[in-house]
């Protein structure tokens, strides 16, 4: 009698539990459609579109480590003239260090030992380290006036991709996924390759919630390829199991879950059910994304010498052009290797020698196909280094810290005004002088030229309306074409 009265008062708490949670989800998905001015996106994912697109898909080409913009793209030669010298304090202007360099006696200014050249008919300044992108300099466009508040690696790369220094907030591709949806139903729509340079193998750890989805519904965090063995885990059937048998397990798994989803009403429900679809589709689309050996001879030759290597930048830029052409809306490339505190003349070489013909190439590859007038490509780190050398400078090496105050970034193709730079900085590469461009900014125009207005998309979680740019940002309208 007793084990009877404990069953029947856990079937009601059951019950009870499960028509409260179905009557919370009416309720919630009523007050979302019915909020005046509410982002359609917050109701209705994937019809956020608010103006014209520019731009149908993004290539993000994340450098993690934070590049030397003074080596690389904004050249300071009269800084010779002050080599060893202390950075002066009206320029430093008491901006906080990292514990790496706080405890130093003095900051002797340490003039970059690579040459420029102007290149194209902008007459861009890009350094010896990048000849392959110098050939394609015209279709740049440079932001030398990049700047942001945060000064440590985890927390700034974050911030980048997020609009917040802490963990937990969606990333810009599962605010794209969510706001703009799919245009191709066998790939996922934000996609994710990584890789290590050269420059520095202990470099700075990545972590997945850096493409998560924070509180938006997890369909629409990124997808990571993997560098070793499939590019997708458990998409291979075990042995014995046929393609047939799988679509009826897929059948039978997508009863139970939708009837589950009838009693509780979880939206989590239904994201399970797309996702075991979208990977039963992937089994065959994977493979022939990854499978390379429809590439021309020239076209590998153009990438370079690592891209049949897997998991190489080079393979992967070669990887991104290929989901592009397959309507992916975000593909998103982190590169490691740019945390340079020391060495960095050789350090930096060898992240160049990774990156910089394959960058090329992708550009002039989406260029040949006619991707590029609606491919945005956003290549950039999350902060800048030091003019000062962090250690002991020499003739021929040094090394940087941290700098938050200015960093270059550059896009090309669609929207973008090809051939331009944005921004300058002051002698010593150290403080902004001219047209400012915030994190935020850049996320903003990202957005922008995607079709989407970033005040307005936005999602209700615990009582306040969040986005990508916060309560900040601007969008950039002189570097738009």
């Amino acid at each position: 009698m007793k084990d009877s009265i404990q069953l029947r008062d856990q079937i009601n708490r059951r019950m009870f539990l499960g028509q409260s949670a179905r009557a919370l989800s009416s309720a919630a998905l009523a007050s979302l459609l019915a909020a005046p001015g509410r982002a359609a996106g917050a109701a209705i994912p994937g019809q956020m579109q608010n103006h014209p697109a520019r731009a149908k898909r993004v290539i993000y080409l994340f450098q993690s480590g934070a590049p030397s913009q003074m080596d690389l793209f904004d050249p300071k030669p009269e800084l010779e003239k002050r080599r060893g010298e202390d950075l002066p304090a009206s320029i430093r202007q008491g901006q906080r260090l990292t514990g790496m360099t706080a405890g130093q006696k003095t900051f002797p200014v340490a003039p970059s030992i690579f040459s420029f050249k102007q290149h194209g008919q902008s007459a861009a300044w890009i350094s010896e380290l990048m000849p392959h992108l110098a050939g394609v300099a015209d279709d740049l466009c440079f932001i030398k006036s990049m700047h942001t508040e945060v000064i440590n690696h985890d927390p700034a790369i974050t911030f980048c991709q997020t609009g917040s220094q802490l963990a937990g907030r969606p990333s810009i591709g599962a605010w794209l996924s969510y706001g703009l949806g799919s245009t191709n139903q066998d790939l996922p729509a934000y996609v994710v390759l990584t890789s290590f340079g050269t420059g520095r193998k202990d470099d700075q750890p990545l972590y997945d919630r850096l493409w998560g989805s924070g509180f938006l519904p997890t369909l629409h965090q990124g997808v990571k390829f993997r560098n070793k063995g499939d590019p997708v885990l458990f998409l291979s059937n075990p042995v014995g199991l046929d393609r047939a048998l799988r679509r009826g397990q897929l059948d039978e798994l997508a009863a139970l879950n939708h009837r589950d989803y009838d009693r509780f009403g979880d939206p989590e429900i239904q994201t399970r059910i797309g996702q075991y679809e979208m990977a039963f589709r992937m089994q065959t689309s994977v493979p022939d994304l990854v499978n390379i050996s429809d590439e021309s001879q020239h076209t590998l030759d153009m990438y370079g010498p690592e891209v049949k290597t897997p998991g190489t930048y080079a393979a992967n830029c070669l990887l991104a052009r290929r989901l592009a052409e397959r309507d992916v809306r975000c593909i998103q490339l982190f590169h490691m290797g740019w945390d340079q505190h020391s060495n960095l003349p050789k350090a930096i070489q060898g992240q160049c020698h990774d990156t910089d013909q394959p960058t090329a190439a992708l550009i002039k590859d989406l260029k040949q196909r006619g991707l590029l007038d609606d491919t945005l490509i956003v290549w950039g780190g999350e902060f800048g280094r030091t003019v000062y050398s962090q250690g002991t400078l020499t003739e021929t090496n040094y090394g940087r810290d941290h700098h938050p105050r200015c960093f270059t970034t550059f896009l090309a193709g669609a929207g973008i005004k090809a051939g331009t730079s944005l921004g300058s900085t002051d002698e010593f590469c150290y403080n902004i002088v001219s047209d400012p461009v915030h994190v935020h900014d850049l996320n903003a125009t990202i957005l922008h030229l995607l079709g989407v207005d970033h005040t307005r998309l936005t999602f209700r979680f615990q009582g306040r309306d969040f986005r990508l740019t916060d309560v900040h940002g601007n969008v950039v309208k002189k570097i738009l074409g």
